[in-house]
């Protein structure tokens, strides 16, 4: 972990928080009219490490040259992921052109990971040799992606062939890479219909990220399918601050708040973003005091 949590929440939360790193998602911020700068400001007040940076954002940023990797250092933040939308379907010039624009973007931000989807239909639609072409080209992705020096992530997610544990561990065996990795979005883990805790000790050689992000009750999903969530007026209603849902992140974060380098990213969609992402980063920031023995001081 680059940069330790902030003294307010205590020492033993600043001893423990170097286990996880904590970024918040430019993405967020998709309806707001709000620069780099102030998402930068917002997240070194409020003891995040880094920022999960959108491809979209970071295309939009080309003409900025002064806002890159050290610039963000100099604020003791980094950008572990940039999160982007790879077309795996689409004719292999496409492929490649796309895969190194979004590889050179990571580069600029030295960031060590992107990500992307496993197709964009659900694993029990998909045809065997349907499935062993997607695992090609997302094998072949991933020797671009190493070339850069950068490992390429699939996310756990619904209409996708990471759609359930099954399906996302079929698809680890079939790419068969090692620049391949998991970003484990726990609340699809779980739309899925799979225990996020089981799952997570199944595929945990492979995660390399986190999404967390939580939900009222299972009938509220319908607010995370894209066309929803990426419409200015979509519904948010159901989208709940990280410990109020039907995801048990109590359970979930005592599973890898211990773990060294832990990368996790907060993926708030709903409204009042700032007040929400400033508590649930207060309140894991607690959680993971609490779970830290107290230090004896012998005076000699």
């Amino acid at each position: 972990m680059r940069a330790a949590v902030s003294g307010r929440y205590g020492a033993a939360a600043v001893e423990k928080g170097r286990a996880m790193k904590v970024s918040l998602c430019t993405i967020t911020f998709r309806h707001h009219l709000i620069s780099i700068s102030e998402i930068a400001s917002f997240a070194r007040a409020n003891d995040f490490q880094g920022i999960e940076l959108w491809a979209a954002h970071g295309r939009n940023m080309a003409q900025m040259p002064e806002r890159n990797a050290d610039w963000l250092a100099s604020l003791g933040l980094s950008v572990p992921m940039v999160s982007d939308y790879l077309p795996v379907d689409a004719d292999r010039l496409t492929r490649e052109r796309q895969t190194k624009e979004v590889c050179g973007m990571a580069r600029r931000w030295r960031a060590g990971k992107i990500r992307t989807f496993a197709g964009n239909r659900g694993s029990a639609m998909i045809a065997a040799d349907e499935r062993r072409s997607i695992a090609a080209r997302l094998r072949a992705m991933c020797d671009m992606a190493a070339d850069f020096g950068v490992d390429l992530l699939v996310e756990t997610h619904p209409n996708t062939l990471a759609d359930t544990a099954a399906s996302t561990l079929d698809l680890i065996d079939a790419v068969d890479h090692p620049a391949f990795a998991i970003n484990f979005d726990t609340l699809h883990v779980w739309e899925g219909g799979d225990d996020p805790v089981a799952v997570h000790r199944m595929m945990k050689p492979h995660i390399r990220h986190y999404h967390l992000k939580n939900i009222r009750a299972r009938s509220d999903l319908v607010v995370f399918e894209p066309a929803n969530v990426y419409a200015a007026a979509g519904r948010r209603d159901g989208m709940t601050p990280l410990f109020q849902g039907a995801v048990d992140y109590m359970r979930f974060l005592a599973e890898i708040a211990d773990q060294p380098e832990t990368e996790v990213s907060l993926e708030w969609f709903g409204p009042d973003c700032m007040d929400v992402l400033r508590t649930d980063r207060r309140e894991i920031a607690e959680f993971v005091e609490r779970r830290t023995p107290q230090r004896l001081s012998i005076n000699f």
